[in-house]
């Protein structure tokens, strides 16, 4: 499509949009009049267009709960870590060794496999100063890279979109699940969430036999829309994203109407068209992962992709939930590895682990672990520097801050990383300040 054609649709789209038609019956006349004036400037604006084949994405995978940093990459030499862990420990032989110090559980195998193949980098001791042990408060604090005695409005990922991404698809950060994390909150509204992209939709939108229910008919009737959105290719891609007019609440509305339905036409079309090729793990990870794989092979301009893994919250019992957790987490992530290889985009990935903080050193009276601080960070991809950053901390009793092993490296020193040498950004303006940086690419 030519770009004149492109920015005719474009014209075209706003000038029908769904609170154009819907509201121009009921609203004042002076808001009629704003409309109108919006969609004047909306039809001159110049339009940003991006492909999606060729740019670095960058994939968040929260393991949400606290994951037990002490069981994941564990010190089998120490002795500190067993007398503090006689039931919950893991012995040497149900250990992956990866040096004379250190070892992954053989739940994840499949991480062993990324960390042997160069695709694995483990960085341990990650944290923050004055570590929250509160689930909502620490996580809050990973996810606007705010200081402990901070509150910030903004995500780190959604200062990202306001600096680094003004104009851009709606895709441009994609969720996978019922709500978009408080990383994505941003000045701009940018990105989007979905669990399932059949009903990433209006209420009722499609009937079971695939055909537009009433909401979903009249919506794109008003617009100009095709019934079938696999047939809407050409509409949609000359649709790159929002117009931004500040301070116009109707703008906001009508932009979110229209990102929401034309971001749910690609997703749908990509994943009725895009199988993966090998089998992913039929867990929430998995399916997530997989959807993510879709998306990537459908050539959606996304730059960040965030999925969840729960459950790692382990008071009681840990033992088996947390090796059923891991081996979840390592085969989910070995898979969308795989996936991506297969389709030729695995050098367009970076995948980062994160969880909200790690687990006391010592195991409690009911065979589990209690809130903690510093915990190891994952992140894989084939242009990572793989092998082992920072030294595991300490866990002699004196070096503990309140029967916790400390942090050495500070979770933002990561993001700094993955922003300057990933996503190819200052990060001093989105981290509110400089922090030292991690190199990870």
């Amino acid at each position: 499509m030519s770009q004149i054609n492109t920015l005719q649709t474009r014209r075209e789209f706003l000038r029908h949009s769904i609170l154009g038609g819907a509201l121009s019956w009921t609203i004042p006349a002076f808001l009629a009049n704003t409309f109108a004036a919006l969609h004047a400037e909306a039809a001159d604006s110049a339009v940003q267009t991006a492909t999606g084949k060729d740019s670095p994405i960058l994939v968040i995978l929260q393991m949400a709960g606290g994951n037990d940093g002490l069981n994941t990459v564990v010190p089998y030499t120490n002795d500190y870590y067993y007398q503090a862990r006689p039931k919950i420990g893991l012995k040497p032989d149900e250990l992956l060794k990866l040096n004379d110090e250190i070892a992954l559980p053989k739940a994840l195998a499949s991480f062993k496999s990324l960390y042997d193949a160069g695709n694995l980098s483990i960085i341990q001791g990650v944290g923050y100063p004055n570590p929250n042990r509160s689930h909502f408060r620490s996580t809050e604090i990973w996810q606007t890279a705010s200081d402990e005695d901070k509150v910030e409005s903004y995500g780190w990922i959604g200062r990202y979109f306001d600096n680094a991404c003004g104009g851009a698809d709606p895709t441009v950060g994609i969720s996978v699940g019922p709500q978009t994390p408080q990383a994505f909150n941003a000045k701009t509204p940018t990105g989007i969430a979905l669990e399932n992209p059949q009903n990433f939709r209006f209420n009722a939108g499609y009937r079971k036999d695939g055909s537009a229910g009433p909401d979903e008919k009249l919506f794109r009737e008003m617009n100009g829309l095709p019934d079938d959105p696999d047939n809407s290719g050409a509409t949609i891609g000359a649709i790159p994203g929002a117009v931004k007019h500040s301070g116009s609440t109707l703008d906001f509305l009508e932009r979110t109407a229209l990102d929401a339905e034309v971001s749910s036409d690609k997703i749908l079309a990509i994943t009725r068209r895009v199988k993966p090729s090998g089998a992913f793990p039929k867990s929430q990870l998995g399916n997530g992962l997989k959807l993510v794989s879709q998306l990537i092979a459908g050539g959606l301009p996304t730059r960040v992709f965030y999925v969840s893994q729960g459950g790692y919250d382990t008071h009681t019992n840990q033992v088996g939930q947390h090796q059923r957790l891991l081996q979840d987490l390592g085969d989910s992530v070995k898979a969308f590895v795989d996936e991506l290889r297969q389709q030729g985009n695995l050098d367009r990935i970076t995948l980062m682990t994160f969880s909200e903080f790690g687990r006391r050193l010592a195991e409690n009276a009911s065979g589990g672990t209690d809130h903690g601080a510093a915990a190891p960070v994952f992140v894989v991809g084939p242009k990572t520097k793989a092998g082992i950053h920072g030294s595991h901390p300490s866990l002699r009793p004196a070096d503990l801050l309140n029967g916790d092993a400390q942090f050495a490296i500070d979770f933002r020193s990561i993001y700094a990383g993955v922003l300057e040498e990933w996503l190819k950004t200052p990060s001093a303006p989105i981290l509110g300040r400089a922090f030292p940086l991690l190199p990870l690419v």
